[in-house]
């Protein structure tokens, strides 16, 4: 591990890139073992072809966006190679803040490491996700709350690079910039140096990922509990949802009948 901290990662405010990337959302990526054209078969992706630089790559996604009208989340992710590394993957994808899937990063870590980081952009939400041998070891969106096997392990390495590790959301610490610590901790787990020239220069392998199939769901929970501290829980399953819609929808289309004073009761 090298000795980066947030500090060393400052260029990303100046950077017309990350300006990009912060404001439309991105999600970056390496994977560790895994050639580009691999990454992008775990992902489903229908290959693309290649471009040279991050500027074509966006291009190419909203291009891509263009075409669907944005109405789905599908996205063009780019891919790769970086140079003088241990056999490093880069993916980076401008994709309103979607990320890596976790099943994609399960399986591209299986035999190694995975690090990602993504932003939804707009009002962000920031997520960091470290995976080895197929299982999520930490992961978070504020550094103090922090999830996964091992969510305590990286504590040490991210005072050393700047976070702001006080449990008071108004206190500030040595780093006023969690986004750069976050790529400072991503270069701690890599090894992998990122800068603007590497995302420039790179030749990415592109892939249109398709948009993830809604997931069935087989239930609906209501909780809610009111100014008074009174609370509602029910537990709602689909069939009883569908047959209660069913019965709305018949009494909805069910003929009017209007009835006269001579009409009998009903």
């Amino acid at each position: 591990m090298t000795l980066v901290t947030a500090h060393d990662y400052a260029w990303i405010r100046s950077s017309p890139v990350f300006r990009h990337a912060l404001e439309n959302g991105y999600g970056l990526t390496l994977v560790r073992g895994v050639v580009p054209g691999d990454v992008l078969r775990a992902m489903g992706a229908e290959p693309q072809g290649t471009c040279t630089g991050v500027d074509a790559l966006i291009e190419q996604h909203l291009h891509q966006r263009g075409e669907t009208d944005y109405w789905d989340d599908s996205f063009i992710a780019g891919a790769c190679t970086v140079p003088g590394t241990d056999g490093w993957t880069l993916i980076l994808q401008f994709d309103g803040g979607v990320g890596m899937h976790s099943r994609f990063l399960e399986a591209l870590s299986a035999g190694g490491r995975a690090v990602t980081h993504s932003t939804n952009g707009g009002a962000p939400i920031d997520l960091f996700h470290w995976y080895e041998a197929g299982e999520l070891r930490t992961t978070f969106e504020g550094p103090t709350a922090r999830y996964g096997s091992t969510p305590d392990e990286l504590v040490p390495v991210m005072r050393e690079i700047g976070f702001d590790l006080a449990e008071d959301e108004d206190s500030t610490g040595p780093s006023s910039d969690t986004k750069a610590a976050v790529l400072a901790l991503t270069e701690r787990l890599t090894g992998v140096r990122l800068t603007e020239e590497l995302l420039k220069d790179a030749e990415y392998h592109l892939g249109h990922v398709p948009e993830e199939p809604a997931e069935e769901w087989t239930k609906v929970v209501i909780d809610i509990t009111d100014a008074h501290g009174e609370r509602f829980y029910a537990e709602v399953t689909r069939e009883e949802a569908e047959a209660a819609s069913a019965r709305a929808r018949e009494k909805a289309e069910a003929p009017i009948v209007v009835r006269g004073p001579s009409s009998p009761a009903p």
